[in-house]
């Protein structure tokens, strides 16, 4: 089956954009100050002849995607060799179709062969994870989408359905066992809220090394104008929702910091807090005691704890552990976990109820992710990967039409406010939260709406240029 609104891409190009942490910033056991982004264009031809270019970008967060004791200026040059490798790999791609087609294909065909190439030098303990290829692959991904709804005048949100798709959904996703769910006849859009809403409620992410009070202040704090304690944060941008960073491996740390900082949004009218227990708690009870003692002894805490994020490790098929009686006591979100749908199944066969979904995991992985746990009953969240500039705006739109249990994770604001000045000219509302929520109402046209003529933003010389 083929439609005449089908694509392949033609060309690509590629830049590394730097960033630096105004903050530290804690990631599981690394904490980072710096990082680089990939910027990625890609052009698409229609059946037609006619030419398009499409622009993604995604954070290579190397202490988040590949957890690893080499060092991260190490990791960092490997997935930008990655990307480089794929820039080649796109461009000779000759598949043709709907970019969720496409993408699919790409994600089950040349991405594994562009890591195996990546680790085939590497030893054991140095090998880059799948979690690294999807990263590093989800700039180009964003790119397709976008490419393809510029070539067609189109908001690429509204081609997620039968009118542009050769396939439906059952093409890829199979339901639960014993799931009374259909996936035949069935698109991502008849998932997907409609109209999207315009505003966000904006969560703020308090890491690990956040000062809380003006005892944690040491004097080495920036002086730009930007908050540095959290309750500056709260007044300042009017924020109603916390993401709580704890350690996972030291249970009255993460009790006092979860009270300490729970005790602090109350005083300031914040509403919503959520626990990232980083991945690190190998054993349900650890978790289950913090918060059966919350009930006890901070019940006001306890309530407002919305869901609780990732406290068990990446790996979901080598850790099978049930995790029931922790979503029994509060919604549980996979994160690290749920790089595609077949993991989502897992997940939820253990007891997850919740998806975290990211762009960084790819736009057309996000999507099937999206409507197989909506399918499945399961509660959907878009988490940040820190994501400024570009990144920033397909991110917040994956939010907006997913429908999460609560606004959207965003916190590039906080560690590199500056970075995205070219494009917060043009997008202010997204760039900054104002009285708690982000502003999507400036985002518009066709593709995610970048609008990217408007951005006075000077590149660096390209890793890879267009043909």
């Amino acid at each position: 089956m083929s439609k005449s609104t089908d694509v392949r891409v033609v060309d690509s190009c590629l830049y590394f954009l730097p960033l630096e942490f105004r903050l530290p910033l804690k990631f599981g056991t690394e904490t980072v100050t710096r990082a680089s982004c990939a910027r990625v264009g890609l052009r698409v031809e229609g059946r037609d002849g006619r030419i398009a270019e499409g622009w993604g970008e995604t954070p290579l967060s190397v202490s988040w995607v590949w957890p690893s004791a080499l060092s991260c200026e190490a990791r960092e040059q490997a997935l930008q060799g990655l990307c480089r490798d794929l820039a080649a790999a796109w461009r000779s791609f000759a598949e043709r179709g709907h970019p969720i087609e496409v993408g699919h294909a790409f994600i089950e065909g040349p991405l594994p062969a562009c890591l195996k190439r990546l680790n085939a030098q590497r030893a054991a303990d140095a090998q880059a994870p799948g979690l690294a290829a999807l990263v590093c692959n989800s700039a180009f991904d964003l790119a397709l989408h976008d490419a393809y709804g510029i070539l067609h005048d189109a908001p690429t949100y509204e081609t997620y359905n039968a009118a542009w798709m050769n396939r439906d959904l059952a093409a890829w996703l199979t339901p639960a066992e014993g799931a009374e769910v259909s996936f035949a006849g069935r698109y991502p859009r008849d998932f997907l809220v409609r109209p999207r809403p315009a505003r966000l409620p904006a969560w703020h992410l308090v890491g690990g090394k956040d000062a809380v009070d003006p005892s944690e202040l040491t004097g080495t704090e920036p002086k730009d104008g930007h908050p540095v304690l959290l309750r500056d944060w709260i007044r300042r941008d009017g924020l109603k929702c916390l993401k709580i960073k704890l350690r996972g491996n030291d249970a009255a740390w993460d009790y006092d910091r979860t009270v300490q900082i729970g005790r602090a949004a109350i005083e300031e009218g914040v509403d919503w807090l959520t626990a990232d227990f980083n991945c690190t708690v190998t054993d349900p009870s650890y978790v289950n005691a913090i918060l059966d003692r919350l009930v006890i002894e901070e019940p006001r805490i306890y309530g407002m704890i919305l869901y609780v994020e990732q406290p068990f490790p990446y790996d979901l098929e080598s850790n099978r552990i049930d995790v029931h009686s922790v979503s029994a006591r509060k919604p549980l979100f996979m994160d690290e976990s749920a790089h595609d749908w077949h993991l989502v199944r897992l997940g939820r066969s253990l007891g997850w109820t919740g998806v975290a979904l990211k762009t960084c995991k790819t736009q057309t992985g996000a999507l099937l992710s999206l409507c197989w746990a909506k399918a499945h009953g399961m509660t959907l969240m878009v988490q940040d990967l820190t994501n400024p500039m570009l990144a920033q705006v397909p991110h917040a739109l994956l939010a907006a039409h997913a429908g999460t249990i609560m606004g959207v994770e965003t916190n590039a604001m906080q560690f590199y406010p500056d970075v995205s000045a070219p494009e917060a000219a043009v997008h202010p509302g997204l760039y900054r939260r104002r009285e708690g929520v982000v502003d999507l109402s400036t985002v518009r046209g066709p593709g995610f709406g970048y609008r990217l003529a408007e951005m006075r933003r000077v590149l660096p010389p390209p890793a890879a240029a267009f043909g």
